[in-house]
């Protein structure tokens, strides 16, 4: 039990972004329907379009279903386990019952889904109030329903907000199909304009909503800066702009579609894949910030600006010499952790903090080393066949990292490491240092021709699009709320860096031309910049 609460702020965050990702694909189908395929069918012919929307559907409400169900018994067993009540009781909490009643909808979209494929019409009919309901139930969940002040206008903030992000980005996927399955240019020149006067109508609701929310939980420009809640938010709205960037391009190339049908249908779907990608980074950094209170409600442990840009700015010489183990509070003697609470750490010490300093500063060679090697496997034909095995650096890195990333675990530590697993920031660690090694092995032996499956290519950008999400929800759980947030600021520039850096390595495999080289540039650049950040990481 003690494993599983210790573990539950991440879990709940990571089931909190798989639902709202579900949730916008569900409710961005059925919109899909309502005014695209249904308005446009006899233009479309799209029976195969609409049964194949509708599949998508079912599966996304079904996981909808599974997720919100399984958010609902991890929160009984938490709440069981940290307050000692009985499991009927702690099933009664008003979370729990909005993660049963969002489940029970979705059962129901799943069902009529389900029917519609078989030749029902009910899903004509309900399809606007259920994805109504599916959107206010969550919108009445969140921080708005803890306001004494305007909570209602906060909660239709949060509904316009929520439903423009399931217009827009849950409706990507099916924009893609239809992409496919419309043979007629012209049909399919019609459903790109159609689907992008969605798009803007989407952003125009997801931007209003949202800016209200910010105004209210946000406050003053300085808790923007000085609360991880302001640091999350800032990241979520760079991610924005990165897919108003990717959406503007395609309203380019659909303005073109228009003008010349069998124009850029390739760098359409391109770059509506890469939107599907970003916008579901987004969705797990809104789990994230949701997971953390208000800006607002913190006014006295926020991070000044000059404690910001002291922790920012790049200074020289970069921490390379590593202190010795035996000066680290890791390891203190058992008799001298005695009289700490149960659970606590030991304060961290000059050394503790020079330790981790020297620890991110080669992590960013390591990674600087790999981002040059593979730019001069662009730039240079002659150093190309050394080059491309820059994959290969990854491995150093992964060890480097399972001997000093947790200098309380085995090897080094007192901690075993099965034991160490407990604790969910070095459970998360060891994660990251596994999908390192598989990482670097894989795209290794990909650059090689020894894997040659259709697939493997793409391991790469998903792989490390993954990573930095992951890095998006990863926490540190620190009592000092402004050394946490200190801390957020700079991981947080990372997570986006590693985002560019994934979906531009799509972009490269999946364009041609010009589009191709410059996204083969630009992750190289990225990498290069991480490994920046972290040789001038500093915690003091």
């Amino acid at each position: 039990m003690q494993l599983f609460i210790e573990i539950y702020g991440f879990l709940s965050v990571v089931l909190r972004g798989v639902i709202l990702a579900a949730q916008s694909v569900a409710v961005g189908g059925l919109a899909f329907l309502m005014l695209l395929v249904w308005p446009l069918a006899p233009r479309l012919a799209g029976a195969a379009l609409e049964r194949r929307a509708l599949r998508l559907i079912f599966v996304s409400a079904s996981g909808l279903l599974a997720a919100e169900w399984l958010a609902a018994a991890s929160l009984t067993v938490m709440l069981v386990g940290t307050l000692e009540i009985p499991a009927q009781e702690a099933a009664g909490a008003r979370a729990v019952a909005v993660d049963l009643v969002a489940g029970v909808i979705a059962a129901v979209v799943a069902v009529s889904a389900r029917r519609a494929q078989r030749g029902g019409v009910a899903l004509r009919q309900s399809a606007p109030v259920l994805a109504a309901l599916l959107i206010g139930v969550q919108a009445g969940s969140t921080h708005a329903a803890s306001q004494f002040e305007g909570a209602a206008v906060l909660a239709c903030a949060e509904f316009l907000h929520m439903a423009g992000a399931a217009v827009w980005i849950g409706g990507i996927p099916y924009f893609l199909m239809a992409l496919t399955d419309v043979a007629d240019p012209t049909a399919r020149a019609r459903v790109a304009a159609r689907f992008s006067a969605m798009s803007v109508g989407a952003v125009a609701a997801l931007l209003a909503g949202g800016a209200l929310m910010a105004a209210f939980y946000v406050g003053a420009a300085p808790a923007m800066y000085g609360t991880s809640y302001g640091v999350m938010l800032s990241a979520k709205i760079v991610l924005l702009l990165g897919l108003l960037l990717l959406g503007g391009l395609n309203f380019l190339a659909v303005r073109k579609l228009r003008q010349e049908p069998a124009g850029p249908l390739l760098r359409t779907r391109r770059f509506a894949e890469t939107e599907i990608g970003v916008g579901l980074t987004v969705l797990f950094c809104a789990a994230s910030l949701a997971s953390l209170p208000p800006a607002r409600d913190l006014p006295n442990d926020r991070a000044s600006f000059a404690e910001v840009v002291d922790r920012l700015e790049p200074r020289l010489p970069v921490r390379l010499d590593s202190p010795d183990f035996e000066t680290l509070s890791a390891a203190l003697p058992p008799e001298a952790l005695k009289n700490l609470p149960p659970g606590a750490q030991p304060p961290r010490s000059p050394a503790d903090i020079a330790w981790s300093e020297y620890n991110h500063h080669w992590a960013g060679l390591f990674v600087i080393a790999m981002g040059v090697m593979a730019l001069l496997e662009r730039a240079s034909r002659r150093l190309a066949p050394v080059m491309r095995h820059w994959p290969l650096v990854f491995l150093g890195l992964a060890c480097f990292l399972f001997l000093r990333a947790d200098e309380m675990v085995w090897p080094l530590g007192r901690l075993g490491l099965i034991e160490s697993l407990r604790d969910p920031e070095i459970a998360q660690h060891r994660l990251l240092t596994l999908l390192i090694v598989i990482f670097g092995l894989f795209e290794w032996q990909v650059r090689q021709g020894r894997i040659k499956a259709w697939w493997a290519p793409y391991v790469f950008p998903v792989s490390t699009a993954t990573a930095a999400a992951f890095l998006l929800t990863h926490s540190h759980a620190l009592a000092n709320l402004k050394e946490e947030t200190l801390i957020e600021i700079t991981h947080t520039p990372l997570a986006l860096v590693g985002v560019a850096a994934g979906w531009s390595r799509w972009l490269e495999l999946r364009l041609d031309g010009g589009a191709k080289r410059m996204a083969g540039f630009v992750w190289p650049i990225g990498f290069i910049l991480a490994g920046l950040m972290l040789v001038f990481y500093r915690e003091a």
